[in-house]
């Protein structure tokens, strides 16, 4: 009796032994592995971040979903936390002005920052034909030059975009480089996909003018694909109220080019687009420039490829 016992006894001490070196060897493995702390000032550096690391990063974005980007302003908490992360991901335009202070007071390290509009081809914004003049035009001097910020609308930038994140942080993680190439390069796969179905769509359609009662972000994809445009205001514009002589523009514009859609981007009144669709014998319809997400498109998980997919259906009936 007493030798069962002691072998009882023996065996429970020996699982015991065993699961403590099992418990300490996973709590080492947790210390030991490091999983990247990234921020982002937008959805796109949120979005292209999280499809390069997959799970091996922990991911936040500042901008709240649903909210206009162009009058982001951090908080003191936001400060801390991009103090604090491994990566901080901004545009680098003129909605994320702010970070020039933090970078010039040496508040944030600029090592650990990636300033996406480094990494293309920038276009200085224009007016077209027609379009309202932004009140922020009067404030520049005459020898500065305004570059558009939204380098995300074309999918050949989408794809630059998604390799420089890939880059900047297989440098600072490269334990796990090969798993973040992995990562871009089934996205780029699917962005390239993007990019030949667009081309598809403007090569086999008659139309090549898109009209927006609107602001007009899209001066990147329109350039890479080959478009015309018109439009009530300006990419970065304040402005939501056009003239009666920008209205009449484009709803003659819309008749003597017999345009069927009348576009608006994400997240905006569509009462512009509205009327001018009401007076050309048109319909309305929403390209996405991707500036932000909804709440319940964030909490979906939807991604910029999601929405640019959705994008070349509305091109399709927009150029038909």
């Amino acid at each position: 009796m007493n030798n069962k016992i002691f072998k009882i006894i023996g065996g429970l001490s020996a699982i015991i032994i065993i699961l403590g070196v099992s418990v300490f060897a996973i709590i080492k493995f947790r210390q030991n592995k490091k999983v990247a702390n990234i921020i982002s000032s937008s959805f796109v550096g949120y979005d292209f971040a999280r499809a390069v690391t997959g799970d091996k990063a922990r991911i936040s974005m500042l901008l709240k979903p649903g909210a206009e980007m162009h009058d982001f302003e951090p908080t003191p908490e936001d400060i801390i936390n991009i103090k604090n992360a491994d990566l901080f991901i901004y545009v680098g335009g003129e909605s994320d002005e702010w970070v020039k202070g933090l970078l010039k007071d040496n508040e944030i390290p600029e090592e650990k920052t990636l300033r996406l509009m480094d990494s293309v081809e920038l276009k200085e914004e224009e007016l077209s034909e027609g379009m309202e003049e932004s009140e922020h035009e009067h404030d520049h001097d005459g020898d500065e030059v305004e570059y558009d910020e939204h380098i995300w609308t074309s999918p050949i930038n989408a794809i630059k975009l998604v390799t420089i994140v890939k880059d900047k942080l297989s440098n600072i993680y490269p334990e796990n480089k090969d798993a973040y190439t992995n990562n871009a390069n089934i996205y780029i796969s699917r962005l390239s996909d993007i990019d030949q179905n667009i081309r598809s769509v403007v090569a086999n359609s008659n139309k090549k003018e898109l009209i927006f009662g609107d602001r007009f972000p899209f001066r990147y994809f329109v350039d890479e694909y080959g478009l015309n445009y018109y439009a009530a205001f300006p990419g970065c514009s304040e402005q939501t109220e056009a003239s009666s002589q920008t209205i009449a523009f484009l709803i003659d514009k819309a008749k003597a080019d017999n345009i069927k859609t009348i576009l608006k981007i994400e997240l905006t009144s569509d009462k512009l687009a509205k009327s001018i669709a009401e007076e050309a014998g048109a319909k309305v319809m929403v390209l996405n420039a991707v500036h932000n997400i909804s709440s319940e498109d964030f909490d979906k998980g939807i991604t910029y490829a999601d929405i640019m997919e959705n994008n070349i259906e509305v091109l399709r009936e927009t150029l038909k």
